[in-house]
């Protein structure tokens, strides 16, 4: 999510604060809150070519004409970059890429409203303009040079800094795509709970939802070539830290590793000011060379916990970063997963027994195995098709005791439905777009389009 947050304009002189800013987050259960966020590719209905943002009906046409759905524009001096609406928000990624950030719900039912709606609003718009949009995690066909910057200043300043730290980094910029979960917590200690158990069991999260088995218009050797591109973006700042392992994990020493991780701006009078590498250590002492003699607020704070891009990542939410994007069903099944599991204690206490025992150097090589081999990479002895079928049941358990009902009839469950079937059959989609492909001569880059289009989902039964 790139939205600017600017939480107070207060000065903060040394940690204590920045250390409450996550302690002030917990919440009751009662006011746990589920909000979804999924980023999709925009391309020409025309010809599959990518979609800049400057061109005759471009992103920056799409993004006004989306006004007519009461969506308020969100501007970078003369370029409209976003919209608003009450507490949903669209935005673009640097490649162009359209992100939904999704109201805080109750239960996922209304997430589920909210997804319909949108890729109905969306698909509207886009097919007067001959835009379709693509639910994959790696952009296809489109190579780098394909796919034209947004002007974003964030952008800009990531973008000068990401090859200094890896060879991967504009690639994540402008050719994948996400689905995330965003998740409250009650505590520091529910919090290192949720934190770990998720940290853990990413891996399997991300074979669940591969989607990017395509490069450059070919298979690529990958189930989530997605998930391969972090692994060579900015050690700084990605990655599954072990530290959340530790006896003792908790707000104060997440608060240590941010201050580490360089940064890359801080934003002051409608401007973004470049200090990509400076240390916010510096800046608690007043001495951070873009901004001499002047201290951070803790909206800076948080602006800078945005650019940590760890598996999970903690802010004010706990957020679940390792999936692919992909169609309407798995966009409302990756919050299902996640709340079932992590928002009931039993479902929670019983998913981090499957991981417990795994040691740095097995959950290491698991997450190295995955974005290649998928269902196929195995733990301890056990295929991960196998661990995913145990979570997703955990899931469905937790769900279920959730017992939050559509009109008084289907619960929550229904999300799961696909992710069954995934297991069940021991191919994610990627898999099975491999096969397709194998199976039909006819089935190119077409066919993977036509596949992967988001289109409004059908209307669903009421159990």
């Amino acid at each position: 999510m790139s939205v600017l947050i600017i939480d107070s304009n207060e000065p903060v002189a040394n940690r204590r604060p920045l250390v409450e800013y996550f302690a002030h987050a917990g919440k009751p259960k009662a006011a746990w809150r589920v909000g979804c966020e999924h980023e999709k590719f925009a391309y020409r209905l025309s010809n599959l070519k990518p979609v800049s943002y400057s061109e005759a009906n471009g992103l920056r046409d799409f993004l006004v004409r989306m006004g007519g759905f009461g969506w308020k524009p969100v501007m970078e001096g003369d370029h409209i970059i976003g919209l608003s609406r009450g507490q949903a928000a669209i935005s673009m990624e640097p490649g162009g890429q359209i992100e939904l950030s999704g109201a805080p719900f109750t239960t996922l039912h209304e997430t589920s409203g909210e997804n319909d709606q949108h890729l109905a609003e969306v698909n509207e718009v886009g097919q007067a303009m001959d835009i379709g949009f693509l639910g994959m995690g790696f952009h296809p066909t489109a190579r780098r040079e394909d796919i034209a910057w947004v002007p974003k200043d964030r952008a800009r300043i990531m973008r000068g800094y990401m090859p200094k730290r890896g060879k991967l980094g504009h690639d994540m910029m402008l050719r994948t795509c996400a689905v995330q979960v965003n998740l409250d917590f009650a505590d520091e200690a529910d919090m290192a709970k949720k934190f770990r158990t998720a940290l853990a069991l990413q891996p399997i999260a991300t074979a669940l939802f591969a989607s990017s088995p395509f490069t450059d218009g070919k298979p690529n050797g990958f189930n989530s070539y997605r998930r391969h591109v972090w692994t060579d973006t900015d050690p700084d700042r990605c990655g599954a830290p072990e530290f959340i392992y530790e006896d003792g994990f908790g707000f104060e020493r997440y608060t240590d590793h941010a201050l580490d991780v360089p940064m890359y701006f801080v934003y002051r009078n409608g401007k973004y000011i470049d200090c990509a590498g400076q240390s916010f250590r510096d800046f608690l002492d007043g001495k951070l060379p873009a901004l001499p003699k002047e201290l951070p607020t803790l909206g800076d704070w948080a602006n800078h916990l945005t650019t940590l891009f760890t598996d999970v990542r903690l802010k004010k939410v706990l957020e679940m970063r390792g999936a692919d994007a992909g169609d309407a069903e798995m966009m409302l099944a990756l919050p299902s997963f996640w709340t079932g599991i992590l928002y009931d204690d039993d479902a929670c206490d019983d998913a981090w027994r499957l991981a417990k025992n795994w040691s740095a150097e097995e959950r290491q090589k698991l997450r190295a195995d995955v974005p290649r081999l998928g269902f196929r990479a195995d733990i301890k002895g056990r295929n991960v098709v196998d661990i995913a079928h145990d979570l997703i049941t955990l899931a469905q358990q937790g769900l279920r005791r959730r017992a939050h009902r559509l009109h008084g009839e289907a619960d929550e469950t229904r999300y799961l439905d696909v992710l069954f079937e995934l297991a069940d059959s021991k191919q994610n989609r990627a898999d099975q777009l491999l096969m397709q492909m194998d199976r039909s001569q006819e089935f190119r880059m077409q066919g993977v389009f036509d596949t992967c289009r988001l289109r409004p989902p059908p209307a669903r039964k009421a159990s």
